[in-house]
């Protein structure tokens, strides 16, 4: 094994031909700079350096030393140089997975606009709705919604989602518009994954079982099934919102709406988090609040 005791000592002084002046440059006592010399030459077995009352010159092998010791330290000094470049300039592989929908619609572009910003970067952005072991498949980063479950991961919220329930006005003229949960029994409910619709009934959460002429794990085919008048939705606010906003829509049993969910950005526990992983996280955040 290497040991760096005395080196950079020698090249300090076979440049500045002075101990007092090496040691003013490294910010140490002449004393420490003649003694780690001294050491470095009883390591080698070689004379580095010829010392006199007037001066101080290189040996003939303390010239080839000095050369292959200037190479090793010129290359740490770029090194540090690269690390310091990276904090300001993301480059590198970047590994990240989010929720289908979700992905597609907010968080691919914005990785795309950090890209755009960042072109050095190597992004693989993997989009499921499976939550996926974040250190055995090595992402970087993982976007979660909803409740988190516990986790040895850290979280940073990002924003949030609102869950509407709605119906287009052909179905609410057809069918009647629902003012209470229990109404809901009467209704043709388009479901997804679960059986249940979550609602918040006198300040506390409140699930409701819902049942109707379909079931289906796309929210893309449940909208369009709401919009053709087919039954009533339940969706987060990403997939209504055009259509609310332009009438196709109509917002449903807003005195029962649950509180939003957070979005959230998880990422393993690491108290050294790369640069590059932690502009992302910025970014994100800086668009999605």
């Amino acid at each position: 094994m290497f040991i760096w005791e005395g080196v950079s000592e020698f090249v300090a002084v076979a440049e500045a031909e002075s101990f007092t002046a090496a040691a003013k440059r490294l910010g140490i006592s002449t004393a420490q700079v003649s003694r780690q010399v001294s050491a470095l030459e009883s390591r080698l077995s070689t004379k580095l350096l010829y010392r006199t009352t007037r001066k101080v010159s290189v040996t003939e092998a303390g010239q080839t030393y000095y050369q292959y010791c200037r190479q090793v330290l010129d290359g740490l000094e770029e090194a540090e140089r690269a690390m310091t470049n990276l904090q300001l300039i993301p480059k590198g592989k970047l590994r990240l997975t989010a929720p289908v929908t979700y992905g597609e619609k907010v968080i691919a572009p914005l990785v795309n606009d950090f890209v755009v910003r960042y072109p050095e970067l190597e992004v693989q952005l993997n989009l499921t709705n499976q939550k996926l072991d974040l250190v055995g498949g090595g992402y970087d980063l993982a976007i979660r919604l909803g409740k988190l479950e516990d986790s040895t991961m850290m979280a940073k919220r990002l924003s949030s989602r609102t869950l509407y329930v709605c119906a287009s006005p052909n179905y609410l003229s057809t069918y009647g518009v629902p003012h209470s949960l229990s109404e809901l029994e009467r209704h043709n409910c388009l479901q997804g994954n679960l059986d249940y619709w979550r609602f918040q009934d006198r300040g506390k959460p409140h699930n409701v079982r819902v049942k109707g002429t379909m079931k289906c794990d796309s929210g893309w085919a449940l909208l369009d099934a709401a919009l053709k008048g087919i039954g009533i939705v339940q969706l987060p606010d990403y997939y209504v919102q055009p259509s609310l906003a332009c009438g196709k829509l109509i917002s449903l049993l807003e005195h029962y709406q649950e509180a939003d969910d957070g979005i959230w950005a998880i990422y393993p526990h690491n108290r050294h988090l790369s640069p590059k992983v932690r502009m992302l996280l910025d970014f994100l955040d800086e668009s999605l609040s």
